[in-house]
């Protein structure tokens, strides 16, 4: 296993342990909130890290490939279930953000069996790095509903954005050729 492999298990591996924090701060400002939001900073950190690696130490691997995108999804929709469970987030807002993750992971998927891989696209770097920072900034500052809308519409329209860019731009993988 590469050591960029490696960091990229240890995000999955503080997925449980963010949460722990997370539900035990009951969406108050209080040191397990604080702690929350260090760990998720951490986790976070190591999706840059782990691509640096990576790329620059030709540790570029299909088990990276796999679990890389994967940590992203199970990260940030770990933060938004428990921020819809507190009425926080928008069950809505995370149906859109759980809908774009499965349509372009079958996309994917689609593409892979006719011979073609889909990389990550500069608009899905951008939607996540945009949802890492906005969730962020819901545990930074709880309870503040104007910076929670701002949050919400910026996870939503990145989301929906990068998720059309992935269908047109890949739309040909999906029909069969005659």
């Amino acid at each position: 296993m590469t050591t960029a492999s490696k960091i990229t298990l240890v995000r999955v591996l503080l997925i449980p342990v963010f949460m722990v924090f997370l539900y035990a701060s009951g969406g108050s400002s209080n040191l397990w909130m604080w702690l929350a939001l260090g760990t998720f900073v951490i986790a976070s950190l190591t999706d840059f890290v782990d691509g640096q690696i990576a790329r620059k130490c030709n540790q570029v691997s299909d088990f990276g490939k796999f679990l890389d995108p994967l940590a992203d999804k199970l990260l940030v929709i770990a933060a938004m279930t428990v921020f819809c469970q507190w009425g926080v987030f928008p069950a809505w807002a995370l149906m859109i953000v759980l809908t774009r993750e499965f349509a372009v992971t079958g996309l994917r998927l689609v593409a892979v069996g006719k011979g073609t891989v889909i990389a990550a696209g500069m608009s899905g770097k951008v939607k996540t790095a945009c949802t890492m920072v906005g969730l962020i900034a819901m545990m930074a500052l709880p309870g503040h509903g104007l910076l929670n809308y701002a949050v919400i519409t910026v996870i939503v329209v990145t989301t929906l954005y990068s998720g059309v860019e992935y269908f047109i731009q890949n739309w040909n993988c999906l029909w069969d050729k005659e």
